[in-house]
């Protein structure tokens, strides 16, 4: 491969970071260079919820040192945004007016916040959490004291819920479905994740969506679809993502919902590659194409992608895996489960631990887990090796996860 090649990649996140690295590592000899538009060196996004109410929301952990930028002669270029991508010349417009050509491009571009667009959304103390100013805010805001209102019932309202209500703050978790996390684990769960919760003294409001923030200079009140409403110092949106394909669009990539991408992170245009939330992907663990994410598949799919650009031939189809902070408890989920999957919930379950599983055609699928860090190892195994076992075996508390995962 050519010294003189410069491959550009754009967005300093967990996939482009570790596409960056990916290229050194398989033996890219050429010009790297990382785009961010943002002021700060590239770091990790997990802590933002799970540090507030710490003290330590300030305090960013870069994905890798600035130093190993130095050492592995990768390029980061911080506040530059790329505004156009032209395939036919191969360059990359920036904000600044100047261009960049690239032999070959990563979007790394990630996703946004989804903001509600209803009366009063705009007003001061109505915030979303997802990059490190947001983190900052709103530590600040639960800092002061409560009350905190959060709509949307899934891991970030619940990690900021959580937090916040640690902090000494009167939390509302308003949520539109059954029950909060209901999609991700199922009623199951879904009830012992809301119980804990109500332990800690969350009021959660379900079957409800806010209807209107009001506020005099700042907001002070949420109106619910119920009519209800409800006391509000600062309030937290957590309703989702959407994806940043905009760039890719405008070049004429297709995007069905994000960057369609395949399980080397090719794009339908063969100059560009795409990597991380931003992107659709086939994976044997989903039923059909779709977006997964979490950090730990950006950093995996990215380093598949960046290999690959250099020529490599491996493929992204891990094991899906999210963790979550809750009340000094890990919660852990692996792989994902389908409708029809078979749900076995292990004995002993309740709010503050609990192990489940799901199989599909007498094989462990998925599996999720509170505070039950090495019964997931073993559950790993099993899924990663497609191990048939009973739905009884599952369910005898004699049986010895790790165990089973060795046989």
């Amino acid at each position: 491969m050519a010294a003189r090649e410069h491959y550009l990649i754009v967005g300093g996140s967990a996939a482009g970071v570790a596409a960056a690295f990916a290229l050194r590592r398989s033996g890219f000899e050429g010009q790297v260079t990382v785009v961010e538009a943002g002021a700060e060196l590239p770091y990790e996004r997990p802590p933002l919820s799970k540090a507030l109410g710490t003290g330590e929301a300030a305090s960013l952990r870069p994905i890798v040192p600035a130093e190993d930028y130095r050492a592995a002669a990768v390029g980061l270029r911080l506040r530059s945004r790329v505004d156009r991508l032209d395939p036919a010349r191969r360059t990359a417009w920036l904000c600044d007016g100047s261009a960049l050509r690239a032999d070959r491009i990563l979007l790394a571009t990630g996703a946004s916040a989804r903001r509600l667009t209803i009366p009063g959304s705009d007003l001061p103390g109505v915030m979303t959490l997802r990059d490190a100013d947001d983190a900052r805010r709103l530590a600040v805001a639960i800092s002061a004291g409560g009350p905190v209102v959060v709509i949307g019932g899934g891991f970030i309202g619940m990690e900021v819920a959580a937090a916040a209500r640690a902090a000494g703050c009167a939390v509302t978790v308003v949520e539109a479905a059954a029950l909060p996390l209901v999609g991700a684990l199922g009623r199951p769960l879904a009830e012992l994740v809301t119980a804990l919760h109500r332990e800690h003294g969350v009021h959660v409001r379900t079957g409800a969506s806010a209807e209107a923030f009001h506020g005099s200079g700042t907001v002070g009140e949420v109106r619910l679809s119920t009519g209800e409403r409800l006391p509000a110092a600062a309030v937290v949106v957590g309703v989702g993502v959407v994806p940043n394909d905009t760039l890719a669009a405008a070049a004429g990539i297709r995007c069905d919902g994000g960057i369609v991408v395949d399980l080397q992170g090719r794009t339908s245009h063969p100059w560009i590659r795409a990597a991380g939330d931003v992107t659709v992907q086939p994976h044997p663990h989903l039923a059909t194409a779709g977006r997964i994410e979490h950090w730990d598949n950006a950093l995996r799919q990215g380093a598949v992608a960046g290999a690959a650009m250099a020529g490599g031939l491996r493929v992204h189809d891990g094991l899906p895996y999210f963790w979550s902070e809750q009340y000094g408890l890990t919660l852990q989920v692996l792989g994902r489960p389908r409708t029809g999957d078979e749900l076995l919930l292990r004995p002993g379950a309740g709010p503050r631990r609990f192990l489940a599983l799901w199989r599909r055609g007498g094989a462990v699928v998925a599996a999720a887990g509170l505070d039950t860090v090495r019964d997931l190892a073993a559950a790993r195994k099993l899924i990663e090796t497609r191990t048939m076992v009973s739905a009884g075996k599952l369910l005898d508390p004699a049986t010895d996860l790790r165990l089973l995962a060795r046989s």
